[in-house]
C-alpha cells in the first residue's frame, strides 16, 4: 500500500481520549509508513542488529538490511566487530551476499576490487588500464568501504547511521537501571531459535512482548504467571512489564510451563530482553523485512555458574518455541485486522496494562512526524 501520508493520519491517536487510541492500521500495513520508519526512526536510532557469538572468528561476515539499507557486520583483524554499507565502491554491487568467512580479504565478485577487514581498499585490478595501474585522480584511501557506527554490549550488536543519536551508554542506561544487580555479562548463549519470517509488522511483535494483558489468555498452557501479579514498566526508552511471584507460586507452577519471577524489557526501537530468575535470559532480534513481514530470532542465555544438560536446554527451546508460536498467531491475526477500515481509529488501549504499549507507539509516531505531509 503506497500512499501519501499526511499529519491527519495521527489525529485520532493524538486526541486526548480516555482510554487512548492506538496507532492507525496504516502504520502497520503501509509500505510508505515503513519507509518513513526507515528514514526517520531506524536511521536515527541505535538499532539492534545481531549477536556477537555468531560472528566469532576473524573474517566472519554477516549481511543484513537495516533501515532499508544493505549493510554487513564483520569481525576484523584486531577481533572487533565492525559494520559497513554493503556496497562495493566501484559500481555499488552488493559485496556480501551470504553469511560466511571471507578470510583476510573481501573481494567483489564483479571486477575483483578487494578490501581488508577494516574496509580499506587494497586492490583495483586493471582500473587504470594495466594490472596494477590506477587512473589519475583516483586514490585508494578515499574509496574504502563506508563504515557505520557499531557498538557491542555483551553479545548484542547495535548500529547507528546517525552520528547525532548520542552515546550507546545513554541508550542502555534505562534498561540497566531496571535490571539492577543482574549482570548480563555473566550469561552465556546456549541455543538459538530461528523463526524465519513472521507474517506481521515488527511493531506488533514488539507491542505483544511489552504488554502482559494477553498472557493469561494466549499462554494459558505454557505459562503460570497470573495477570494480577504483573506490572507495567516505563523507564525512558525502556518499556515492558514484569511479574513478581512468591516461592509458593514458583513451586506450584505447572510442569513444563514458565512460572518464575521475570522481567520483559525492551529498548526502543527493537531490542527485546526477558529475564527469568534465577539464571536465564532470552533476547529477541526482530528485523523488519517490509510492512507485513518480520524476521525473528531468539537466543537463550544461561548464567555461567549454572549447569544445564543437553535435554534441559532442548526443553527450554521447546517451551520458548511454543510460546512464540502462540504470539505469532496473534501477531498475524492482528496484521489481518489492521487492514480493516475499522482499524483507522487505532482501537483502544488499557490505561493500566498497556501504558508501555502507548509509550512505544508515541515514540514511533514522534519519530516519523517530520516525514508526514501537512
Amino acid at each position: 500500500m503506497n500512499q501519501i501520508l499526511n499529519t491527519a493520519l495521527l489525529d485520532e491517536f493524538d486526541r486526548d481520549n480516555v482510554p487512548k487510541h492506538g496507532l492507525p492500521g496504516t502504520a502497520y500495513v503501509s509500505d510508505t509508513f515503513k519507509q518513513l520508519e526507515d528514514e526517520y526512526l531506524f536511521a536515527k536510532s541505535w538499532t539492534f542488529s545481531g549477536f556477537a557469538h555468531q560472528i566469532s572468528k576473524v573474517g566472519d561476515v554477516h549481511p543484513l538490511t537495516i533501515a532499508g539499507q544493505p549493510i554487513f557486520l564483520i569481525r576484523s583483524e584486531n577481533n572487533e566487530i565492525k559494520a559497513f554499507h554493503n556496497v562495493c565502491r566501484h559500481r555499488n554491487l552488493q559485496l556480501v551476499a551470504k553469511t560466511s568467512n571471507c578470510g583476510r580479504m573481501l573481494r567483489c565478485p564483479y571486477h575483483s576490487w578487494s578490501y581488508d577487514l577494516d574496509g580499506n581498499l587494497k586492490n583495483t585490478p586493471f582500473f587504470g588500464g594495466e594490472a596494477k595501474q590506477l587512473c589519475e585522480g583516483f586514490n585508494l584511501k578515499e574509496n574504502g568501504l563506508l563504515p557505520i557506527d557499531c557498538e557491542v554490549w555483551h553479545d548484542w550488536i547495535f548500529i547507528n547511521f546517525d552520528s547525532n543519536a548520542g552515546p550507546i551508554e545513554d541508550f542502555l542506561k534505562p534498561l540497566k537501571t531496571m535490571m539492577g544487580d543482574n549482570d548480563v555479562t555473566q550469561y552465556q548463549p546456549v541455543a538459538m531459535i530461528e523463526f524465519g519470517e513472521v507474517a506481521c509488522n515488527w511493531k506488533l511483535l514488539m507491542e505483544n512482548f511489552i504488554e502482559p494483558y494477553h498472557v493469561q489468555f494466549v499462554h494459558k498452557t505454557t505459562t503460570s504467571q497470573p495477570l494480577e501479579d504483573h506490572y507495567a514498566v516505563v523507564e525512558g526508552n525502556c518499556l515492558g512489564s514484569a511479574v513478581d511471584l512468591s516461592e509458593e507460586q514458583v513451586a506450584n507452577a505447572g510442569e513444563g510451563t514458565l512460572g518464575v519471577t521475570s522481567q520483559y524489557l525492551t529498548l526502543f526501537p527493537n531490542f527485546v530482553m526477558g529475564t527469568y530468575q534465577p539464571d536465564q535470559l532470552g533476547v529477541h532480534l526482530n528485523i523488519p523485512m517490509n510492512a507485513g513481514t518480520t524476521r525473528q530470532f531468539r537466543v537463550i542465555y544461561i548464567h555461567k555458574n549454572s549447569k544445564y544438560s543437553a535435554q534441559q536446554i532442548q526443553d527450554l527451546k521447546n517451551l520458548w518455541h511454543s510460546v512464540h508460536l502462540e504470539d505469532h498467531e496473534m501477531g498475524e491475526r492482528l496484521q489481518i485486522g489492521r487492514q480493516s477500515h475499522l482499524a483507522a481509529s487505532g482501537g483502544v488501549l488499557s490505561p493500566y496494562w498497556e501504558i508501555s504499549v502507548r509509550k512505544f507507539q508515541e515514540l514511533v509516531a514522534n519519530a516519523i512526524r517530520p516525514g508526514l505531509i501537512k
